[in-house]
């Protein structure tokens, strides 16, 4: 707040008034400067669980902020009885490989003191799990040749020589085999591993390859695996709703940008869990373009978070753009952050979470009913609409108390602005009530790019996207990485048809038939 000397009052009162004035607005800065403070120090060093759970000391809660007398902490509750697991080490998996050791008595041993030899009644029985070191083996192939020793193949129009041809392979002429592919790839894209350690790895091994093979390998093997990919987007585009989001991603040697300009990686997911695709695409800017242009013949659902970006989507025929609400949480749960572990009393952000729990517990319970989207529908059109009814007035009317530059005022503006998106779950029970599961297929990307950082060459990010939409897609269908990429590494170059491209994708794959375990939950 800029103050011009010149213009100040002569008298007295008024330029008591001018000061109480400035000390207000200066008192409000520094409340909002601790406020950025506390919640950077929160971000920085705290807890990174958004679980909605009262975090004040005291129970002394304002009468008139809490909606619902139930949102009171230290009210009883009845909680229903569990059965609780049995402790102990779980069982080895039984299809993994035993080697049965036998540690028995001597001969003499078998021999009672009475004279009578001793009658096996039984044994015990111990597992332990051993593991052997990577198992490197080279394939020859041999083509025998065949040339006739009379005539030299005069009499003939076929060839002198003889000779079975080369076996199809997904790189041709090269060292590569689809099992070390998909080992590479698979130690990349799954166990974050860059090519710079796998080649320390191969070293100690005995085996000499360079990570600029490796990389080489890995943009022409995506080149090879695109049909799939355009298959999977087909996929995509006919499911009743899309998940998308973002993340940044650092390209270093990309024309006309310097190296330390972001880039992004897009993920688009279809969000029906009867048939999960999931699609990244890198590219050099977060412009809502890249999503306009992969939803341009779109027709149902898309949900996002409050990205500008997505905008477009509010105009697009066809399209409902539906909000996510953990978005939402997220900014009030912040100002909880930023209130420091000192505070008492319950405030504005646990009375926005309160609202929120709500909707999410009818979620849960709706989960765990395992109830039909029609019965979802109906069970948010009686009990979820009149919690976001009464949400929004409290939003409204506290909207007019609060400083818009607070992050308690950001977050009631944000939520209200992006309402007629975050309501939209509503009409529809196979909708989900945030963009969680975008955000979760974006992680393993987040987690990779950790540990190799950043992608050297434009044609490098292009095929990592690839590969992680067919490894992810693999994923959530069930299927192991490194099976299915071997799988179709040893396919793809036998495939011509249609049909033979559509027999790869993973959905149509069964892992009994591919002698492969199921991926187990929470793996």
């Amino acid at each position: 707040m800029d103050v011009d000397i010149e213009k100040l009052p002569d008298n007295a009162e008024a330029l008591k008034a001018v000061i109480v004035d400035l000390q207000h607005h200066y008192e409000k800065e520094v409340d909002f400067l601790i406020e950025q403070i506390r919640l950077l120090r929160a971000q920085m060093y705290g807890k990174r669980s958004e679980k909605i759970v009262s975090e004040y000391r005291d129970a002394e809660v304002p009468l008139f902020d809490m909606p619902e007398p139930e949102d009171v902490p230290g009210k009883e509750i009845t909680v229903s009885s569990h059965t609780r697991k049995k402790r102990g080490r779980r069982p080895l998996p039984e299809d993994l490989p035993r080697v049965e050791r036998v540690h028995d008595i001597s001969e003499e041993e078998k021999v009672c003191a009475c004279g009578e030899k001793l009658v096996r009644i039984g044994e015990e029985v111990s597992e332990k799990l051993d593991i052997v070191p990577a198992r490197i083996q080279v394939i020859r192939d041999i083509r025998p040749k065949y040339a006739c020793r009379k005539c030299e193949g005069m009499e003939s129009d076929a060839p002198a020589v003889r000779i079975a041809p080369p076996a199809p392979a997904i790189l041709p002429k090269s060292i590569a085999t689809p099992g070390l592919l998909a080992h590479i790839l698979t130690a990349k894209f799954v166990d974050h591993m860059p090519f710079y350690r796998q080649e320390k790895q191969f070293e100690r091994l005995g085996i000499e390859l360079s990570r600029r093979n490796m990389c080489k390998w890995a943009i022409k093997v995506a080149s090879a695996c695109q049909p799939l990919l355009n298959l999977c987007k087909e996929e995509i585009l006919e499911g009743y709703c899309i998940n998308i989001d973002e993340t940044v991603v650092q390209v270093l040697d990309e024309p006309g940008r310097d190296a330390r300009t972001r880039s992004y990686m897009w993920i688009f997911q279809r969000g029906d869990p009867e048939r999960p695709v999931l699609i990244y695409e890198y590219h050099p800017t977060r412009s809502g373009d890249v999503a306009s242009r992969f939803l341009e013949d779109y027709r149902g659902y898309v949900q996002t978070d409050g990205y500008a970006g997505y905008d477009f989507l509010d105009m697009k025929s066809g399209v409902s753009h539906i909000g996510c609400w953990a978005h939402v949480r997220r900014k009030f749960h912040d100002i909880v952050k930023a209130s420091g572990s000192n505070r008492k009393k319950a405030g504005s952000a646990d009375v926005a979470l309160g609202y929120i729990r709500k909707l999410y517990h009818l979620e849960s319970v709706a989960r765990k009913s395992m109830l039909s989207p029609e019965e979802i529908q109906r069970m948010r059109e009686e009990q979820a609409r009149p919690i976001l009814s009464k949400f929004h007035d409290w939003l409204q009317k506290r909207s007019c108390h609060v400083p818009p530059k607070g992050l308690l005022g950001k977050a009631i503006s944000y939520t209200l602005n992006q309402w007629d998106r975050l309501i939209g779950y509503v009409e529809d029970g196979r909708l989900s009530i945030d963009n969680n599961s975008a955000e979760n297929a974006i992680r393993p990307f987040v987690v990779g790019r950790k540990n190799w950082l950043f992608a050297g060459t434009p044609e490098g990010a292009k095929a990592s996207a690839l590969l992680y939409s067919l490894i992810e897609t693999a994923k959530a269908n069930g299927l192991e990485p490194y099976s299915y990429l071997r799988h179709i590494f040893e396919k793809l170059p036998l495939s011509e048809k249609l049909a033979d491209y559509e027999a790869l994708l993973p959905w149509n794959l069964d892992p009994k038939n591919l002698n492969l375990p199921p991926v187990k939950e929470g793996v």
